[in-house]
């Protein structure tokens, strides 16, 4: 151990010797080289950063070309590669040898990006083409996101500034005391006009130095927005709750946005994203909202902005919260970029990214907007939205001629990959469904715990459940925040026999999600069967406090521990609380069976609701019987035999009712009932 310790250490000492005289002979060769040495040197150096899988490309982007070129090859002499599945991939395709032109030319041959062929012409060649391959169902779905581009250019100028075409507007964004952080994309260049992205794909860029806006500009649009009522109104995103609104609906808040569009953040946008951006003329604010996050709304799903564009701004300062912070999955989870108040991220839409979780703090505010380009049809994006639209309304056919020809127009467009892999789940067409899903993953290197988790889906239809334990277990990795995906895992881990391992699964998804009643009625159901009573109830009780298709099977599930419950209290000659518990598990069972009728009724059941209601007559019969032996128990013959007599009226033919009925009226001398009642029991034993 020693010696590995010792060995390492000199050889990152020889590495930073060695980089140190690399520089030497850099600043040397610099007195002669040109401009377009450093260029080309300044790209060879992010390629190989990003190669070993860095995300950061620490350099100030207002230096002069030499001492970026010189930095960031300093950062490739002492940068090490990553472990885990980007070093895997990205050296397993290119490997140390990748340099050059040639080796460039492969790199963007397999993952997409580069320049070339001028867009358009380009584009309408690609159209041609799988027009005469799809047939007039494509041209058709290519004219419709035409049309619907246009209309949403449109309605975006009527609410957010748009640019004039004049060549008057001031395209240059010009700062001495901002900066910006330049981050990787990852592994797969945006969906749309990934052949304009050149690698390695440093797209997500992040303000550094001074602010956009002062914390006293913010706080003035944040008091602004909260009185036109921005911190009354929530909405679902994904699975979480959000505070917030649009800022359609705050006009006020809106004309500030738009002189922020006018004077900053249209040219800013035009400065970093030129090779899509010809003009400020061009941008559109498509969709933008005010969030805010606390402790009782958040987080985001891990998710991509619906736009060619995004960008995300600042508005409170980090002293208002702990937590929060957006991550971008293919970092990790845990590799927070840091933005306090007034500053802001710009980068493409089809990047992976969430909100970390507020853990206290009542003001953490985001704005948020996606951008769209007059001159850019996201004809990818928009193929992909209505597959998925066609796929929620049940057209499964439609959705895959979408995602097909989505997939057409750019082989990489791994959502793509990920629906049509849930549309052929579904279908229970395991082997293709695990196939587009492996090549979703192949592209993201891994690094999605979506994808992860279909595949763990998949993997366990087929019977493969030690494959499918491992992958959620990656997926969990990338995305501990997941309520659902480690409620299956828990599942999973109780089916192999960890019951210690899936009660810690169900006991993460409650802390992730409260409301998630599932894992309460596991976690309840491992509880009742180790003996713990007094857990169990707690946990179904919880469950209860859910939604009403699980709080119907919490009810049944606590009614049955309460007559457990009622039996062992009974047994030990606590008559007074076993009655107590068998009244309250009866009360329980004829509660819930109007609910779960209805909704069975209704046809929004599922197999479970209908085991829940095959389970409710052998129940509640048993209730009326542990009741009925109880109150003998205690002496009270008159109400044991009004018990069964009760029973007796709901439930005619179960023979057990009736013979204990006339035990019950012979102890009392009531003979002639008591003979009446045998002659049904017996009756009814003959007809079985």
């Amino acid at each position: 151990k020693t010696h590995y310790c010792t060995m390492k250490r000199q050889l990152h000492l020889a590495a930073l010797a060695c980089a140190a005289l690399a520089i030497e002979t850099t600043l040397a060769a610099e007195l002669t080289a040109d401009d377009d040495d450093y260029q080309s040197r300044i790209h060879q150096a992010k390629l190989d950063l990003w190669l070993r899988g860095e995300f950061a490309y620490d350099y100030a982007s207002e230096a002069d070309a030499s001492t970026i070129a010189a930095n960031l090859e300093m950062q490739v002499a002492t940068a090490s590669f990553r472990h885990g599945p980007i070093r895997e991939v990205r050296q397993r395709l290119y490997g140390s040898s990748c340099r050059g032109e040639s080796c460039l030319e492969d790199l963007l041959g397999i993952r997409g990006g580069g320049g070339g062929v001028e867009y358009v012409t380009r584009l309408e060649e690609q159209l041609a083409d799988l027009g005469t391959k799809f047939g007039q169902p494509f041209m058709d779905a290519i004219e419709k996101n035409k049309a619907e581009h246009t209309a949403d250019c449109e309605r975006s100028c009527e609410l957010f500034y748009c640019a004039k075409d004049d060549g008057n507007n001031s395209d240059e964004w010009e700062s001495r005391t901002t900066s910006f952080q330049s981050y990787s994309f990852g592994a797969v260049p945006p969906e749309d006009f990934s052949q304009e992205f050149q690698f390695p794909l440093d797209l997500i860029k992040v303000t550094q130095g001074d602010p956009l806006f002062s914390a006293e500009e913010s706080a003035q649009v944040i008091k602004q927005a909260e009185s036109e009522g921005v911190d009354k109104n929530e909405y679902k995103s994904g699975k979480y709750k959000l505070g917030g609104d649009w800022l359609v609906n705050l006009p006020e808040t809106r004309e500030w946005f738009n002189r922020a569009l006018e004077h900053k953040l249209f040219p800013i946008l035009h400065h970093l994203f030129p090779e899509i951006i010809r003009s400020t003329s061009v941008l559109r604010a498509h969709s933008v909202s005010l969030l805010k996050y606390n402790s009782t709304h958040p987080r985001t799903d891990i998710h991509i902005d619906n736009g060619i564009l995004a960008m995300t701004l600042a508005m409170s300062p980090q002293s208002d919260y702990v937590g929060g912070g957006t991550f971008y999955e293919h970092m990790g989870a845990d590799h927070v970029l840091p933005m306090d108040v007034g500053h802001g991220t710009f980068r493409p839409g089809s990047v992976r990214h969430g909100g970390h979780r507020v853990t206290a703090g009542s003001r953490r505010y985001i704005l948020g907007a996606f951008l769209l380009l007059e001159d850019h049809v996201e004809h990818v994006r928009r193929l992909k939205n209505r597959g998925a639209e066609l796929r929620t309304s049940g057209d499964l056919t439609g959705a895959v001629n979408h995602f097909e020809w989505a997939l057409a127009l750019n082989p990489r467009c791994t959502t793509c990959l990920k629906d049509w892999a849930e549309i052929l789940l579904s279908q229970k067409n395991f082997v293709e469904a695990e196939k587009k899903i492996r090549n979703a993953l192949e592209l993201l290197e891994g690094q999605d715990s979506d994808a992860l988790f279909t595949l763990g889906l998949i993997l366990s239809e087929q019977g493969k459940d030690e494959e499918s334990i491992a992958v959620y277990k990656k997926s969990v990795e990338l995305n501990g925040e997941d309520a659902e995906l480690c409620y299956n895992l828990g599942i999973k881990l109780g089916e192999q026999g960890d019951t210690k391992g899936e009660l810690a699964m169900y006991k993460k998804t409650v802390s992730i999600d409260g409301n998630f009643g599932g894992a309460y009625i596991n976690m309840g159901t491992i509880l009742a069967s180790s003996g713990d009573l007094a857990s169990a109830e707690v946990m179904f009780l919880k469950a209860i406090q859910c939604s009403e298709e699980v709080r119907t099977k919490g009810m049944f599930n606590l009614s049955l521990l309460l007559q457990q419950k009622a039996n062992n209290l009974a047994t030990s000659g606590n008559l007074e609380e076993a009655k107590a518990a068998i009244i309250e598990a009866s009360k329980l069972l004829d509660d819930a069976k109007p609910l779960i009728d209805a909704r069975i009724a209704l046809g929004g059941s599922n197999s479970e609701d209908a085991m829940y209601a095959s389970q409710f007559k052998p129940m509640r019969v048993q209730c009326h019987r542990v009741l009925g032996q109880v109150m003998a128990g205690m002496g009270d013959m008159v109400s044991c035999e009004q018990e069964f007599r009760i029973a007796s009226e709901k439930f005619p033919d179960i023979p057990g009712i009736w013979a204990a009925l006339s035990r019950v009226l012979e102890i009392q001398g009531k003979m002639d009932e008591a003979q009446v009642c045998k002659a049904k029991f017996e009756a009814l034993q003959n007809s079985m």
